[in-house]
């Protein structure tokens, strides 16, 4: 029993140890390995809930220990990168702006203070979850990495503008902390009939994934929002 109550721990540990060393490879300049790490580090995350109900070993101090790993991960893991990104699009040209990139960690640490006090977010959210916006902006560095040898040129540029990365910064440190109901993630049996939300998200996911590589991220994600507006007005 000792043994077991400490491997949901464990496992979040693991979350924040790929997120140190994301901050490490972006610094580095390795863009697209702090991505892979972070995309790592959500699969962890998802396990290591997944872990402690089928383990039956919730506690308190797993909770404040998960939020405190996701701040890292994916509050400020996608703010360094999104400021790296931001400096070598603009360059010296209103170079103060770049700053903007850390409302992400400023609003993930807000988001994530909420969802351990709010006791309506148990089984569903309130706010796109830090994740979910970490995944989106790790995305990316993996678009404009390995879109244009898809002939997606035009995109991968797009993306490395300011204004979009400006405009995206906004638009997620708002979507965070609004009072949008989404689905969670969170199985508690495997049954069809009890989520067929989740299993269609999931497998819809993976054919946009298999089609369309990386670009598929930020349309999955958009997804996920969209359905959750959907089945929270039946």
């Amino acid at each position: 029993m000792t043994i077991k109550k400490h491997i949901p721990n464990s496992i979040t540990c693991g979350n924040l140890f790929c997120g140190c060393v994301a901050i490490v490879s972006a610094f580095e300049g390795n863009l697209v390995f702090a991505a892979y790490l972070v995309g790592i580090a959500a699969v962890l995350d998802f396990l290591d809930g997944f872990a402690a109900r089928i383990l039956k070993v919730h506690s308190e101090i797993g909770k404040q220990l998960d939020s405190l790993a996701d701040m890292i991960t994916f509050g400020l893991v996608p703010g360094i990168i999104l400021f790296l990104m931001l400096s070598k699009s603009m360059g010296s040209l209103a170079h103060e702006l770049i700053y903007i990139a850390f409302l992400i960690p400023i609003f993930s640490a807000l988001r994530l203070a909420k969802f351990n006090v709010d006791t309506r977010q148990t089984d569903s959210f309130i706010g796109v979850p830090t994740p979910a916006s970490a995944i989106l902006v790790c995305s990316l560095p993996l678009i404009v990495q390995f879109q244009p040898q898809m002939g997606n040129f035009a995109v991968a540029e797009f993306i490395q503008t300011p204004v979009f990365l400006i405009s995206l910064t906004v638009i997620l440190s708002y979507l965070m902390v609004a009072e949008l109901p989404l689905f969670a993630l969170k199985f508690k049996n495997f049954s069809w009939g009890d989520n067929q939300l989740r299993f269609g998200f999931l497998i819809i996911s993976a054919l946009l994934l298999i089609l369309f590589k990386f670009i598929a991220i930020p349309f999955i994600i958009f997804l996920y929002v969209l359905l959750s507006v959907v089945a929270n007005r039946n």
